[in-house]
C-alpha cells in the first residue's frame, strides 16, 4: 500500500513497499516457527459486520506448518521481484503487481489461520482474486488474458463447491466453526457428499489430475516470482484444505485412502510425462507441479490407509512424507521458477529451443537451477530425496507388516513413484542441457547476462533450504511428529519418525555426497583459474563449421520418450520431411496438446456457444425491444405470484 503514494516509476515507493513486506514476512515466519516448535494452540475471534457474526482464527501445529512457507516464499519472492520487475522499467503494472503480491500473501495467511467457514471462504476468495490479478499482470497480451480467465473460472467453480461444502457442514452440525463430526452424525451419505465436494473444491486449487487444466497456462503467463508463489504455496492451499476437512470427518472409508493413492500416482506420472513434451520452460515446470502434487496426495493416501487399518506407523510415514514434501516442493519449485525467470531475464525468451549456452555467462544461475533440478528429481543429498524416502518406506512397510485385505494393493504405487522419478531425471537432463549447455540458439541467448545480486540472493536462500533439509533431516522431524499427532485420531499415537527411518546412515551418505560435490567444484574452479580450458568443438559429424541448428534441441532429446508415451501425450507436428530432390527451406514444429483443456473443455465450450447462436435474434440493439423484454419479465413474475387456479375456478363457477 505505501508504494501507491509514490509515482509509477518511483524507486523509493518500490523500496519502501518491498522492505515492509519482507519485514512482515520474516516476523510471520518466526511466529509460525515458534508455534510449530512449542505446540501451543492460539485462538482469537473478530467481530464481523453483524454482532452475531464472528470470524474465528486459530494457530495450531497444522496451520503453523503451512504458514511458514507462505512467509518464506513471500520474502524470497519480494526480494527477487525488486530487481526482476523493477517499477521504473514496468510503470504500467509495477505498482499493481507489488500491491496484489502483498494481498495474496495476507490472504494465504488468512486461509491457513481461519477456524470457521465464513473466515475461510472470505480469505479464500481474496486469494483467488489477487492471484487472478497477478496472473494477468501483462494483460495487454491475448494469451495472458485467456490464461487468466480460465484460472478465474476454475477458481470460482472450486469456490462454489466449497460454499456447498460449508453449507452442508452447517446443516449437519449447526455451526460453521471447524468442529469434528460425531460418528454417525447427519443423514446417510453426508460424509461421502462432503468428501466429494472437498475433492472438487480443493482438488481444483491443488491441480490434481484431471482438475489441473488451468495450471500450465496460468503458471507460464505470470511473472516468474508470481509463478513461484503460485506453485510453491497457492497449490498447497488445496492440500491444506483437504487435511483440515479430514480432521472434521469421522474415520474415512476404507476405499478413500486407496483412491487418494491411485489419483496421486496417476497425477505424478501424468504430470512428468507431459513435462517431457514441453518447449516452454515455464510450462515444463508447471507440469512438474502436477507431478509433485501427485506425490503429496500419495503420502496423504497412505496416511488415510493407515487410519482405516489402524496402523500408526503407516500414518506417520505417509503424512510425514506428505507434509515434508509440501515444504520441499515449495523450496525447490520456487527455486526453479526463479532460476528460470533469471534465464528468461538474461536471454529474453522462455522457448527452450531458442536458449542454450547460458552456463558460461550465467554460471551462478546455472548452478542454482542444477540444485533445484536435482532436488525435484528426488536425488540425494537434497530435500526431495528425504520426503520421497518417507513415502517409499511407508509403502513398503505395508507389505512388511503383513496386513491382509485391500491394503495389500498400496505397495503397487511404489513402482509408479519410481517411474515418475526416472522420467523427472530425463526431463531435467533435457531442460538443463538444452538451456545451459551447448551453443547459443538465438541472439538473445548469445547476449545473455547474469542476474543482479538481489535475484541471486533470493535463489541462494532457497537453495540453502534444499541442501539443509536434505543434509540434516532430523531437524524437521520433531515438527512433523507434532503435526502428525495433531491431525490423527487413533487410540495410540504414531511412533516418532526418527524411529521409523535410519536417519543417521542417510545423513552420513548425504554428508559424503555434499563434501564430494563441494570438493569437485573447488578443484574445477582452481584448475580453470590456473589454465583456461581449450576452445574446441564437439564431434562435428564431418561438418567443419557446425551451427547451432545442428545441436540437440529439447524436441530431439525427448523425441524417443515422447514417442514411447505417444498413446497418452498424442504429440502433433507439421510434416517437414523433404521429398523433393532439391527441397526448399523448411521448419519443423511439434507440440503436446493438453488433453483435458483442448480435448474436453474447449469442445464443450464451443458446442455451448454454437447452441446459443439462435438466441442472437433477440439481441437487436434496440432500446424499445429491451424495454419490452423487461415488461414481459415483470408480467411473468406477477403471473407466477397470482393464484391462477383459484381465479379459474371462480371464473368457471367450479
Amino acid at each position: 500500500m505505501p508504494g501507491l503514494a509514490f509515482g509509477r516509476r518511483s524507486a523509493v515507493g518500490q523500496g519502501i513497499a518491498s522492505c515492509l513486506l519482507i519485514a512482515g514476512a520474516l516476523l510471520g515466519s518466526l511466529s509460525g516457527l515458534v508455534a510449530l516448535t512449542s505446540g501451543v494452540v492460539e485462538t482469537s475471534s473478530l467481530v464481523g459486520a453483524l454482532p452475531e457474526l464472528r470470524l474465528h482464527l486459530r494457530l495450531d501445529p497444522l496451520a503453523a506448518f503451512f504458514l511458514v512457507p507462505v512467509y518464506v516464499l513471500g520474502a524470497a519472492g519480494t526480494l527477487y521481484g525488486a530487481r526482476y520487475w523493477k517499477q521504473a522499467e514496468h510503470p504500467e503494472n509495477g505498482r499493481k503487481l507489488r500491491l496484489w503480491f502483498g494481498v495474496l500473501i495476507a490472504a494465504l495467511a488468512g486461509v491457513v489461520l481461519a477456524a470457521d467457514g465464513v473466515a475461510f471462504l472470505f480469505a479464500w476468495e481474496i486469494m483467488a482474486l489477487s492471484a487472478f490479478l497477478l496472473v494477468t499482470t501483462e494483460d495487454d497480451r491475448s494469451e495472458v488474458q485467456q490464461a487468466g480467465w480460465v484460472y478465474l473460472v476454475a477458481a470460482h467453480a472450486g469456490t462454489l463447491a466449497l460454499f456447498a461444502l460449508f453449507g452442508l457442514l452447517w446443516a449437519t452440525t449447526g455451526t460453521l466453526e471447524f468442529r469434528a463430526l460425531a460418528p454417525g452424525a447427519g443423514r446417510p451419505g453426508v460424509t461421502s457428499l462432503l468428501l466429494l465436494l472437498a475433492l472438487l473444491g480443493f482438488g481444483l486449487k491443488a491441480g490434481i489430475v484431471p482438475l489441473h487444466f488451468w495450471l500450465p497456462a496460468a503458471h507460464a503467463s505470470a511473472p516468474s516470482h508470481v509463478s513461484a508463489l503460485l506453485s510453491g504455496i497457492v497449490l498447497k492451499m488445496g492440500i491444506y484444505g483437504l487435511l483440515r476437512i479430514l480432521t472434521l470427518l469421522p474415520t474415512p472409508p476404507a476405499a478413500l485412502g486407496l483412491l487418494f493413492l491411485a489419483v496421486g500416482a496417476g497425477s505424478a506420472v501424468y504430470g512428468v510425462a507431459f513435462a517431457l513434451g514441453q518447449h516452454d520452460l515455464k510450462r515444463l515446470l508447471a507440469y512438474h507441479s502436477v507431478e509433485n502434487i501427485g506425490i503429496i496426495v500419495m503420502g496423504l493416501g497412505l496416511a488415510l490407509i493407515g487410519v482405516s487399518a489402524k496402523q500408526p506407523a503407516w500414518v506417520a510415514l505417509g503424512l510425514g512424507g506428505c507434509l515434508l514434501h509440501v515444504w520441499n516442493h515449495a523450496l525447490f519449485k520456487a527455486l526453479l521458477f526463479l532460476a528460470a525467470g533469471s534465464a528468461i531475464h538474461g536471454a529474453d525468451t522462455r522457448e527452450i529451443d531458442r536458449l542454450g549456452g547460458l552456463a558460461r555467462p550465467m554460471a551462478r544461475t546455472a548452478s542454482l537451477f542444477a540444485i533445484g533440478a536435482a532436488a525435484i528429481c528426488g536425488l540425494p543429498p537434497l530435500n526431495g530425496f528425504v520426503s520421497e524416502l518417507l513415502i517409499y518406506v511407508g509403502l513398503l512397510r505395508v507389505t512388511a507388516d503383513g496386513v491382509d485385505g485391500v491394503w495389500s494393493l498400496a505397495p503397487l504405487a511404489a513402482p509408479l513413484l519410481a517411474i515418475a522419478g526416472a522420467l523427472a531425471i530425463a526431463c531435467f537432463v533435457k531442460a538443463f542441457g538444452t538451456v545451459f549447455l551447448g551453443p547459443s540458439r538465438s541472439e538473445g541467448a548469445a547476449r545473455a547476462h547474469e542476474s543482479p545480486p538481489g535475484m541471486l540472493l533470493a535463489m541462494s536462500l532457497l537453495a540453502l533450504g534444499c541442501i539443509g533439509i536434505g543434509a540434516l533431516p532430523v531437524l524437521v522431524m520433531p515438527a512433523l511428529d507434532r503435526v502428525v499427532h495433531t491431525w490423527v485420531r487413533l487410540d495410540s499415537l504414531p511412533p516418532p519418525l526418527a524411529e521409523l527411518v535410519p536417519w543417521y546412515p542417510v545423513m552420513g551418505i548425504n554428508a559424503v555426497l555434499v563434501a564430494g560435490v563441494l570438493a569437485g567444484a573447488l578443484i574445477l574452479r582452481s584448475r580453470s583459474r590456473r589454465r583456461p580450458p581449450a576452445q574446441t568443438v564437439t564431434w562435428d559429424c564431418g561438418y567443419a563449421r557446425p551451427r547451432s541448428t545442428m545441436a540437440y534441441t529439447a524436441s530431439s532429446f525427448a523425441q524417443i520418450l515422447v514417442g514411447l508415451h505417444g498413446w497418452l501425450l498424442q504429440p502433433r507436428s507439421n510434416d517437414a520431411v523433404p521429398k523433393e530432390l532439391f527441397p526448399p527451406a523448411r521448419s519443423f514444429h511439434s507440440r503436446v496438446p493438453e488433453p483435458v483443456m483442448e480435448g474436453i473443455l474447449a469442445p464443450l465450450w464451443a458446442g455451448f456457444r454454437r447452441s446459443l447462436i439462435p438466441l442472437r435474434a433477440v439481441q437487436q440493439g434496440r432500446v424499445q425491444q429491451y424495454l419490452m423484454y423487461v415488461l414481459l419479465t415483470l408480467c411473468a413474475l406477477l403471473a407466477s405470484l397470482f393464484p391462477i387456479d383459484a381465479f379459474l375456478a371462480r371464473l368457471l363457477g367450479w
